[in-house]
């Protein structure tokens, strides 16, 4: 597979290495382009006539390696057959069928012999209409794909070159958001694949992968610019060590792999095992090579040493381990190593003064004075404080400190108070949070908030919001521009800006920012999930669920244990994977029915049953199509990649339950969001956690109100549509919003 051609995949492009562009009107089209062209839209694509140039003067070997790493992407050449078949009319399974086949196999009742081993007694299950073992959910029986080209909307793709790659790798480095996890792997590639370019790298996180590329070089001297603090220092090396590109503290990846172990079945827990496991691979051992490298990069650093050691206090007790995995001690006492020293005396001796101390000690006091005095010397944390310092001292006062130092702030924090303010001001909502390496939990309002009644909570809500629109307003009103025109795409009102959640998984497809909303075209959304592929047959148990929420309050569930549910049908339960192919299930959702019985929210969820977390490389997502999508009655494969809106492949090695969608009955649409959560099942689904996450997820301003903002301080005209005879100055589409990363330089520093 060509790395570049994956990373335009996920730009719905394709890319053409130098080509010589054709603008005649009279060019011929090959046969060999003609029946490429026809594969793809077998698979959901479509060309643009200007990639459909740049293909034509391609190789037929070039266009059937591209063609097949569509295929690959797509999983056509997966297995994706179903327990049943033809599962859209249920086998009549019931618990007693288990209950009887359970009996016949412990006291040797004769029946029908199965290649697993098990005997299925007479009168229980209907065999025929299964692809294996309808009771330990082994598969045998295995098809092909029968249907392509059943989506009623083709993705468009359009002309990538080495102009378009190398702005792609600029914007990553230059995001001024954190990257999620499609990002940082398009990154990878590409740091691979391309020479590092000259530009102003945005976030931390994003700095990492470029250090480890210098090391990766041996470049140890060359990366000691990109240390600004020993915090950097200690996030790379837990990253080298976890994979984390945030500083998880230890405890938190020993407790999510020994909740993943946890089983309903109190003889099948590991999660002791798992937790002394993770313990062991957590210990710190670093040769004396790197530990030279890192005891310079500390020494090498430009603050003072008192202020390195305050900086390196919130994370103490791991400073101290990896002190002495590092032998920096032993380091300290060699000639040029001064400063070392002298930042492991002070930080051993703890002479050195921890500035959120002082704000806490004089907050604790009400000495408001103070607590603002040290707050304006960090602008981004006085930000990160501001909510609950207005309970605390005042929203006037504290306000009014806050918008003396509001142009410091970094612009993803003055958006993220803009859009927050309305769900923390009020009463009795629960708020959902997600600890660096946790699951998403759902915590109660603040307790001050019973001080005030709701007037002057409203009063506080819009003073936030006033003074943070204020702030981006002056932002751009300072751009200079000679635009006059703009034109914002209406699907933009639908995508919100990317700050504050980022996917843990990665996105082969043209990725989705989380909270996107998806059309539903049709009548029927039918999610999928495929896993196992490449790995030795064994048990290895993932479900495929979902959660439906009526306006009632009451609910209910289509998972294993409940194959059908009202407008919801699945394709059974698999417990055990086939050798390499993988396996997969389906769940069909009718949207009318459920309207009609009127149901609020669908929820989609995965989980791993098996101990341990959710599998590397499972496939999950859904599709949607105007066309009804067809189930075989063979072999009961009911994929097709032209009717795929959305799917994600899990990459998070410590995921044991993941919510990957919201489906809103009334508005049919589609809510993309990644929330993990403990839970072997889906009854262990905290619903509270969903209700809360889509009113964060509504409080994000969208990229199409941000660009009216853009519009109104900078005095431009928006076109309500434009044409081929007319266009605008400044356009903005569906095209320029699938670069995540470049949308974030609306975010004005």
């Amino acid at each position: 597979m060509n790395p570049l051609q994956t990373i335009a995949l996920r730009y719905q492009a394709i890319f053409i290495p130098l080509f010589e562009e054709n603008t005649a009107k009279d060019f011929k089209l090959k046969g060999t382009t003609a029946i490429f062209v026809s594969n793809l839209a077998k698979l959901g694509f479509s060309v643009s006539e200007k990639l459909l140039r740049a293909l034509n003067q391609k190789t037929p070997t070039f266009q059937a390696n591209l063609l097949e790493q569509f295929r690959t992407v797509m999983g056509v050449n997966k297995n994706w057959t179903p327990l049943v078949k033809g599962w859209d009319v249920p086998t009549g399974e019931s618990e007693i069928d288990h209950i009887l086949t359970f009996f016949a196999n412990v006291f040797g009742v004769k029946g029908t012999k199965l290649q697993c081993g098990h005997s299925i007694p007479a009168g229980t299950f209907p065999l025929e209409r299964y692809n294996g073992c309808p009771f330990c959910g082994a598969p045998f029986e295995f098809g092909k794909i029968e249907n392509y080209g059943q989506g009623s909307k083709t993705k468009l793709l359009n002309l990538w070159t080495e102009k378009e790659i190398k702005n792609a790798f600029a914007d990553l480095l230059s995001s001024k958001t954190a990257l999620d996890a499609t990002q940082m792997d398009s990154l990878r590639i590409l740091l691979v694949e391309l020479p590092l370019p000259d530009v102003q790298i945005g976030m931390k996180e994003t700095l990492m992968a470029v250090i480890d590329i210098c090391m990766g070089e041996n470049q140890g001297e060359k990366v000691q610019n990109f240390f600004s603090s020993p915090t950097d220092i200690l996030r790379y090396l837990w990253y080298k060590h976890t994979g984390f590109l945030q500083i998880v503290e230890p405890k938190t990846i020993v407790k999510r792999h020994a909740n993943n172990n946890q089983h309903i079945n109190t003889w099948l827990n590991q999660s002791g095992k798992a937790k002394i496991g993770a313990k062991a691979a957590l210990k710190l051992r670093y040769s004396r090579k790197t530990s030279l490298i890192v005891a310079k990069w500390l020494n090498n650093l430009t603050a003072d040493s008192e202020k390195i050691c305050e900086m390196m206090h919130p994370k103490r007790s791991m400073w101290v381990r990896f002190i002495r995995a590092l032998r920096l001690a032993e380091y300290s006492k060699r000639k040029g190593f001064e400063k070392l020293a002298e930042i492991l005396d002070i930080f051993y001796k703890q002479e050195y003064t921890v500035w959120q101390g002082r704000v806490n000690y004089y907050r604790l006091k009400s000495d408001m004075e103070n607590t603002f005095k040290l707050l304006k010397q960090r602008p981004g944390l006085f930000a990160r404080s501001l909510f609950s310092n207005m309970l605390w001292f005042g929203a006037e006062e504290t306000v009014g400190a806050f918008s003396e130092v509001i142009d410091k702030v970094p612009a993803r924090l003055v958006f993220t108070l803009n859009m927050y303010a309305q769900n923390y001001f009020v009463k009795n909502q629960n708020r959902i949070v997600k600890p660096l390496g946790g699951v998403s939990k759902n915590i109660l309002p603040n307790l001050l908030l019973s001080m005030f009644d709701e007037n002057q909570l409203d009063q506080m809500k819009l003073a936030v919001e006033g003074l943070s629109l204020l702030a981006i307003k002056k932002r751009f009103a300072e751009i200079k521009t000679e635009s006059k025109t703009m034109y914002i795409d209406p699907y933009l009102f639908k995508v919100p800006v990317s700050i504050g959640d980022r996917g843990e998984n990665v996105q082969d497809l043209p990725s989705a920012l989380m909270g996107t909303r998806f059309e539903v075209e049709g009548d029927t959304v039918r999610l999928f999930m495929q896993w196992g592929e490449g790995l030795p047959a064994q048990h290895l148990d993932m479900d495929l669920s979902c959660h439906i929420a009526y306006e009632n309050g009451t609910i209910e569930i289509c998972s294993f244990s409940y194959l059908t549910a009202t407008g919801c049908k699945h394709s059974g339960d698999i417990r055990s994977i086939p050798n390499k192919v993988g396996t997969a299930e389906y769940i069909d959702i009718e949207v009318n029915k459920l309207r009609k019985v009127k149901a609020k929210y669908v929820t989609f969820t995965c989980n791993a049953y098996s101990n341990g977390a959710i599998t590397p490389n499972l496939v999950i997502g859904w599709m949607n199509s105007k066309f009804p999508m067809k189930i075989s009655e063979k072999t009961g494969v009911a994929y097709d990649s032209s009717c795929v809106q959305h799917q994600v492949r899990i990459t998070s090695s410590v995921t044991k339950g993941l919510v990957f969608g919201v489906l809103d009955v009334q508005k049919n649409e589609i809510i993309w969001l990644e929330m993990p959560f403990d839970g072997q099942v889906i009854q262990q689904l905290d619903t509270r956690n969903i209700e809360a996450i889509l009113a964060k997820l509504e409080s994000k301003i969208s990229i199409g109100s941000l660009l009216k903002i853009k519009a109104e301080a900078q005095n431009l005209q928006i076109l309500e549509s434009i044409s081929e005879t007319e266009t605008a100055d400044e356009i903005y589409d569906q095209a320029w919003a699938i670069n995540t990363a470049a949308v974030t330089k609306l975010l004005v520093d």
